[in-house]
């Protein structure tokens, strides 16, 4: 079996191939063709590579990557993209795959980086694997197994979690403010749920930096194309919570999401922050969506896919770390890379370190 190298800008060409692997493995929705192909096309400089492993038609694994310095590679990372883009038929471990693929790739190729990986899509390797691959930490990660009642999940939680919430919800009654979960699930509906997410977002913090989501900025045109494909085939549901009060309805907090292989994926969460220090509404909105997910019964898992928060650690202990994975063409200059980084005191980078993805805002 070889490696065949193609500019990604074919990607729909190939796209049927993709599915194909992307059905006989473990089917994250992060790495759905209809993911990929948004990511592509909003943030695709044209330099990405797609590259797959395999005889004929026949491919066990696929990856998109992107020239970094040095000749070196990465997988293409957006900051949208919570894992890399390295979708492979099982979860054995990929490092014996690097270097044939470096190989493959266009120029001396030395070194590959696989950078967000999920170890629950691709095991890590082991510190001395003989391929000469190095692996590293990347950020702590969490997920909520949906196993029994929401009751009994509930009652697991800290004490000074649900009394926080109860006595929210109770200011909010005395107040008379009701509060109001709105799933809404039809592609085109779906324009205008992204452009409420961006009016919230620009409310905050996220304003101020400039990296907010607004309906006209790349980041909008990717979750409207993104949230409406997935739509389409029921596989996409974004969250409004409403504080109806005596006047107007008040939009508090959104979850945006998408959903496959067993799982719902929680994209990005805001929340308005003018609300004030005293009410969480994000945490309000998702005490009142995970029940529902509890009671519908129809996904195993919550995937959160951020960093891992202290309001994570009090909705679950069940956190796993993510990783980087570094290739190299020549074994040498794998322990060379690890030498030389044991030398500045740290861990050996990938080629060219990618955006962390910005953890969901949510109340405190």
């Amino acid at each position: 079996m070889s490696w065949t190298v193609v500019p990604a800008r074919d990607f729909a060409r190939h796209a049927p191939r993709w599915q194909l692997l992307h059905a006989a493995g473990p089917a994250s929705p992060l790495l759905d063709v209809d993911f990929v192909q948004a990511l592509l096309d909003v943030f695709g400089t044209g330099r990405e590579m797609l590259a797959w492993h395999g005889d004929g038609n026949d491919a066990d694994t696929m990856t998109i990557v992107t020239p970094g310095r040095l000749g070196a590679w990465n997988t293409f990372q957006p900051a949208q993209a919570p894992v890399g883009l390295w979708l492979q038929r099982d979860t054995r471990p990929a490092d014996g795959l690097l270097a044939g693929l470096l190989r493959a790739l266009p120029g001396p190729a030395p070194m590959l980086g696989l950078t967000q990986c999920d170890p629950m899509l691709m095991a890590r390797p082991a510190a001395d694997a003989r391929s000469g691959a190095r692996s590293f930490d990347y950020i702590r990660t969490a997920r909520i197994t949906l196993q029994g009642s929401f009751d009994d999940y509930w009652n697991a939680r800290g004490k000074n979690l649900r009394n926080n919430l109860k006595k929210q919800r109770n200011r909010l009654r005395q107040d008379g403010i009701a509060t109001r979960l709105e799933v809404v699930l039809e592609p085109e509906h779906m324009a205008g749920a992204v452009a409420d997410y961006g009016r919230l977002e620009t409310t905050g913090w996220k304003a101020a930096e400039g990296t907010a989501v607004a309906a006209d900025n790349d980041q909008g045109r990717f979750y409207r194309a993104l949230l409406e494909a997935f739509a389409k085939r029921g596989a996409a549901s974004v969250y409004r919570y409403w504080f109806d009060g005596p006047n107007d309805p008040h939009l508090a907090a959104m979850d945006l999401c998408i959903e496959g292989g067993g799982c719902i994926v929680i994209l990005k969460t805001a929340y308005d922050e003018a609300l004030g220090p005293q009410l969480s509404p994000a945490l309000l909105m998702r005490e009142e969506a995970t029940r529902g997910l509890f009671d519908e019964a129809r996904f195993e898992r919550i995937e959160f896919y951020g960093r891992v928060m202290e309001w994570h650690t009090r909705w679950t202990d069940e956190i796993r770390t993510m990783y980087h994975l570094n290739g190299y063409r020549w074994p040498l200059l794998g322990r060379l890379h690890a030498l030389a980084a044991r030398d500045r005191g740290g861990e050996a980078d990938v080629s060219a370190a990618p955006p962390a993805p910005a953890a969901a805002a949510t109340g405190s």
